[in-house]
């Protein structure tokens, strides 16, 4: 029998889990199915840590940066509508601090660092080329690449999520009830913050799950936009 690597089978559990998100709620009790997001969403991220080759401080540090921050700037954005627009949060995800699920700030991290080892898998492969072409590295390239790159994935991620999570009852809009172009603008700016510190903090990059798991959800958000 073949030895699956610790990858394929972090994909496996995400893929079939996601599948049963998908099922459960196009087919099956909605609101149940709704609720276990929090369930979901805290099996992704240990998967995470699971499929990290190794855990230090620098890693615990940047969840812990995503996880604060990300909490931080959903309480301002939904007291005072400074950051983001005008909205709130549901019931759905689970206790909060201040009208904030703390699983917002899991879901920061799970978005940062996916998109933050996406970028970082990608340009490891296209820098090495082009150094061996240009005859010399291309770390400057690199760095802003992975923080503007990165943050443009986040943004189309959080672009893609938006109307299923309202639709959902995850969050909802206030005022006219539409996604202010405000809210992405923000996105894109916090996530360069946090994707510079992904960039800086010394710990590993190479996680072949973390892409999977980005592929899956925008595949899980795709599906659940075009039936809902």
């Amino acid at each position: 029998m073949k030895n699956f690597s610790k990858y394929q089978l972090a994909t496996a559990i995400a893929i079939l889990f996601h599948i049963i998100g998908i099922t459960g709620i196009l087919f099956f009790n909605t609101e149940w199915f709704v609720r276990s997001t929090f369930f979901n969403l805290v099996l992704m991220c240990g998967l995470l840590f699971y499929t990290q080759a190794k855990i230090n401080k620098p890693f615990i540090v940047f969840f812990a940066v995503c996880f604060i921050v990300g909490i931080a700037v959903e309480i301002i954005g939904t007291s005072t509508g400074w950051l983001f627009g005008s909205y709130n949060y549901g019931k759905v995800l689970g206790p909060g601090i201040a009208g904030v699920p703390l699983l917002i700030g899991i879901n920061w991290f799970i978005i940062m660092y996916c998109c933050g080892v996406s970028v970082q898998m990608l340009l490891t492969r296209l820098s090495t080329k082009l150094s061996e072409e240009m005859g010399r590295p291309v770390k400057t390239i690199q760095r802003i690449s992975i923080v503007v790159d990165g943050a443009t994935l986040a943004v189309l991620f959080d672009y893609l999520m938006e109307p299923v999570a309202v639709k959902l009852g995850y969050w909802q809009w206030l005022d006219s009830g539409e996604i202010p172009l405000y809210n992405y603008i923000c996105w894109f700016v916090i996530s360069m913050v946090l994707l510079y510190t992904f960039h800086r903090l010394p710990f590993e990059k190479n996680n072949k799950f973390a892409v999977n798991l980005l592929l899956i959800q925008a595949m899980f958000f795709l599906i659940l936009r075009t039936f809902i």
